[in-house]
């Protein structure tokens, strides 16, 4: 995504990208950035937290509207609350590696089987 923002953005077209995973995507050197300190996949608040939502909705249309210097980074104020999610990110130890290990496996059968069948995206 950060990739094409700055093809849009090197076309003319101003964009704001809103994630949480703030330091790829500041490497990525976006023109502006809303991050959101949330798990991933959460950028735009909690599910179901319309009022958050569009409060960070506003916050990326602000950004989009102010921003004055380039690669400008914005966190947003609101707090998933309980940051249990936090001790198992990307965590892999004996409780869950054989898993990890059997998922990957997993995963490359069907990455083999959709580039043989000529699908490389997963679908």
């Amino acid at each position: 995504m950060s990739l094409a923002t700055r093809h849009l953005e090197a076309n003319g077209i101003p964009t704001v990208i809103c994630g949480s995973a703030r330091d790829i995507v500041e490497q990525a050197s976006v023109p502006r950035f809303l991050f959101t300190d949330f798990p991933l996949g959460n950028p735009m608040g909690k599910p179901y937290d319309e009022e958050m939502q569009r409060a960070i909705t506003g916050m990326g249309l602000d950004l989009l509207e102010g921003a004055r210097f380039p690669r400008t980074t914005v966190q947003t104020p609101f707090s998933w609350g309980d940051d249990g999610w936090r001790a198992g990110y990307m965590r892999v130890d004996d409780s869950n590696r054989e898993l990890l290990r059997r998922a990957g496996e997993i995963r490359k059968r069907q990455q083999a089987r959709r580039k043989a069948e000529g699908r490389v995206r997963s679908e």
